[in-house]
């Protein structure tokens, strides 16, 4: 059964790798054979080695047929962008943020046909004019039915190399498209409670989530706190996430199994000692039957207070195993529960697997139930706790490495002390206080955070040190396997013979270094970072960021969210240098976080001295003219602004800095934002050498720049629009993309990141989104 479990378990992940599903018509064939494979193997005793592969079948078959049935809720192009009147209900947690307030939404009716769930936005400001009170966002709460006015566009998240895919994360919770509301009079509260399970699920979490803001409103860690209790995760601060991120007790501050586990204990223990006390009610059901009741209902319970998240998810699963082996009087092995539940997830979220927790969780829990049957040794119960803090920690870092390219040198020590303390009191104190009981539930909270405090004293200065974590490159997939499997050789039972062996493995994860362009080669990456611009340069030995992206708000940038882990996947430690072409926010937002993050040798701009960016502790010259200099056999050469342009245009876009990248005798021009009257001026100055192969669209494609004398002048064969998708500014306008005649055209919002490579053998450019497509892009 276990290995039918894998089975079944691959054949799902399979699915979620592919660029397209299945039609039904293929879909029902596997499913067939896989139900051909099953009478087989429970025919001929034999032939059970067929099981394995009708469950990898039928994995593929049931994935994808939940695949069609959610992409079959879809919102259609035609409806993007139009002004939508729709009627439905707030189906989770309102978020506030610091324009608005954002929230999931459950269409019940509209004039169009629209997806099931939706995400939305409300924005401050909707609606200008003279009532003051009409600027604000009306409160909204979980399980109200709203009618309002909406714009809608489909899933679309940036992508880049080694990025975080934010569509299927939308596909995985259902949401089939995202927009914001409108100002509208219609936009009107209809109904205060819908009386549905669910609503009053998400009501009671939004209570509690007010009763701790209330009582901890000046609290550094309630949103910790609020975490912990109903799985808002969004609650916590984003300093925070990085000080639990060094120090490797990020699950710790999430629903986990940890922690479903302990609400279970408690309520087995508490039912099993009331059921004891009483002299008839053993003779009905005995005690330990009821306890394993009472615990799986608690889990429960929580699991669904906690907003029902992968590890929540597989820790009630095993559980209910556990209880209903209890019942049967059964004896279930503890492989045999991680598998059961492994079932139940997968059959529930097939989409689960894309999700890093997935791995993470059951990765960790079958490495806990591997080293609790005593194969790495007996004795006191502290050491049996370092062996399995060392085995942990050593046993997930391939797969750290993997999907985040670090690991905390801390989390031993961090998790040796979190875990007790937040799993055993933090946890307890914080759900006794989210109960109704006046003063007394106000001492538990404070109390709570009281011992989290103490906590935190710690792990901050674990974060702070220079060797709490191991940050590198992505390592290759296969070095992942080879890694899992040296892992897997290492922990073998004590006394197995070169276990020591199992290290050698782990080399190709540290040592094998991404590849650079060859000498004379440069690789130019044009990042997705939306409406913005941000470009990697690399030759050989060093690189260069050219812009940084946008600022989406106080806490994100694309520096801290796309840049900075983009250069770390490739193996990007420093910049050799850094230029932000002007002050535009889509340009240069994303700076400062770049600069915190990774150490750069100079800095080149077109800022004034006293901006920002200026003033960052970075050697800093301003873009000029003519300035030229020579990497590994690639020139570089700005040929925009000059020294007089700084008094004499007030646009800072007529300021952009502009680069001209030639390797292997090809050449691309980075033009920022330049508009029509520096382009003229750039004919004039520098006709022979505006000629390159690839042109980055001047200012995304609008009608300010690209003018036809320009355009022939470079005579680029292929040309990229850094634009984000769907813009409030229409980029690229439809007649200024109707001028790039005879140039290959690409888009980031359309083909995600574009990887150019310059060189003797000419110009290759390969789209991030067709290389890693997958069937909900």
């Amino acid at each position: 059964m276990r290995a039918a479990i894998l089975a079944f378990a691959i054949g799902i992940a399979w699915l979620q790798w592919q660029p397209a599903v299945p039609s039904v018509l293929v879909l029902g064939w596997l499913a067939g054979m896989a139900a051909l494979c099953a009478a087989v193997a429970w025919r001929w005793r034999g032939m059970r080695v067929v099981a394995p592969v009708g469950a990898f079948l039928l994995g593929i078959a049931w994935a994808g047929w939940m695949a069609q049935v959610r992409l079959a809720d879809a919102l259609t192009a035609e409806l993007e962008g139009r002004d939508i009147e729709v009627v439905g209900v707030v189906s989770g947690l309102p978020q506030h943020f610091e324009n608005g307030l954002r929230f999931d939404f459950d269409v019940e009716s509209s004039p169009a046909a629209l997806p099931q769930s939706i995400s939305l936005a409300w924005y401050r400001g909707f609606r200008r004019g003279e009532d003051d009170d009409r600027q604000a966002v009306p409160a909204m709460h979980a399980g109200e039915r709203w009618r309002l006015t909406v714009r809608l566009k489909r899933p679309h998240g940036n992508w880049n190399p080694h990025s975080f895919d934010y569509e299927a994360w939308l596909f995985e919770r259902g949401i089939r498209a995202t927009g914001y509301v409108r100002a509208a009079d219609g936009n009107a509260l209809q109904d205060r409670f819908v009386a549905r399970p669910g609503y009053a699920i998400e009501r009671l979490r939004e209570l509690i989530r007010e009763r701790f803001e209330q009582v901890l409103a000046d609290a550094p860690y309630g949103g910790v706190l609020v975490a912990l209790v109903i799985g808002d995760q969004r609650a916590i601060e984003t300093d925070l996430w990085r000080v639990f991120s060094r120090t490797g007790t990020t699950h710790l501050m999430s629903i986990s199994g940890l922690h479903v586990t302990m609400v279970a204990a408690l309520a087995w223990w508490l039912a099993s000692w009331l059921w004891r006390r009483s002299a008839r009610l053993p003779l009905l059901l005995p005690a330990q039957k009821a306890a394993a009741l009472a615990g799986f209902l608690a889990a429960f319970d929580y699991c669904l207070l906690a907003g029902f998240a992968v590890p929540a998810q597989r820790t009630l699963y095993m559980l209910g195993v556990v209880a209903f082996a209890l019942w049967s009087g059964r004896t279930i092995a503890a492989s045999r529960v991680l598998a059961l539940a492994l079932l139940v997830v997968l059959l529930l979220d097939p989409w689960a697997v894309l999700a890093a927790g997935f791995w993470l969780s059951f990765g960790a829990v079958g490495l806990l139930f591997y080293i609790g049957g005593g194969r790495l040794g007996e004795g006191h119960w502290l050491a049996a706790w370092a062996r399995a803090q060392w085995a942990i920690t050593l046993g997930m870092i391939p797969a750290l490495l993997a999907l985040f390219q670090q690991f905390s040198l801390s989390s031993p020590i961090a998790n040796a002390v979190a875990i007790p303390v937040v799993s055993f009191v933090v946890t307890p104190l914080a759900l006794a206080g989210s109960a109704p009981i006046g003063v007394l539930g106000d001492w538990l909270l404070w109390l709570s955070h009281a011992v989290l405090a103490g906590l935190m004293l710690l792990l901050e200065w674990l974060a702070q040190s220079d060797w709490a974590v191991w940050q590198q490159h992505a390592p290759p997939p296969w070095s992942v396997f080879a890694g899992l499997a040296g892992m897997a050789w290492l922990l073998l039972p004590r006394g197995f013979p070169a276990r020591w062996l199992g290290l050698v493995a782990l080399l190709p994860l540290f040592l094998l270094s991404p590849e650079r362009p060859a000498v004379n080669e440069a690789r130019v990456v044009v990042l997705d970072v939306g409406q913005g611009l941000a470009v990697h340069v690399q030759t050989a030995g060093h690189d260069l960021l050219f812009d940084s992206g946008p600022m989406f708000s106080v806490e994100a940038n694309s520096g801290n969210r796309i840049i900075v882990p983009y250069l770390r996947a490739v193996g990007v430690r420093k910049l050799d240098g850094m230029i932000v072409s002007h002050a535009d926010k889509d340009h240069s937002g994303g700076a400062v976080s770049v600069v915190e993050e990774v150490p750069v040798a100079w800095l080149a701009s077109s800022l004034d001295d006293d901006h920002e960016i200026a003033a960052l502790p970075v050697p800093h010259r301003r873009c000029r003219d003519g300035e030229a200099w020579d990497w590994d056999g690639v020139h570089f050469e700005l040929l925009h602004p000059r020294d007089e342009d700084y008094g004499l245009m007030r646009k800072t876009n007529d300021l952009s800095c502009v680069l001209k990248v030639t390797a292997g005798g090809r050449s691309a021009l980075l033009t920022a934002d330049i508009e029509s009257r520096t382009e003229i001026a750039l004919i004039q100055r520098h006709r022979e050498q505006l000629h390159a192969d690839v042109l980055l669209a001047p200012h995304h494609g609008s009608r300010t720049s690209s003018t036809p004398a320009f355009l022939r002048a470079v005579g680029a064969a292929e040309a990229i629009f850094p634009v984000g998708y769907r813009n409030r500014f229409g980029h690229p306008k439809e007649d200024i993309v109707a001028r790039y005649v005879g140039a290959r055209l690409w888009r980031t919002d359309r083909d995600g990141a574009l990887d150019v490579h310059l060189g003797h053998d000419g110009v290759t450019i390969v789209a991030e989104r067709a290389l890693r497509r997958r069937y909900w892009h």
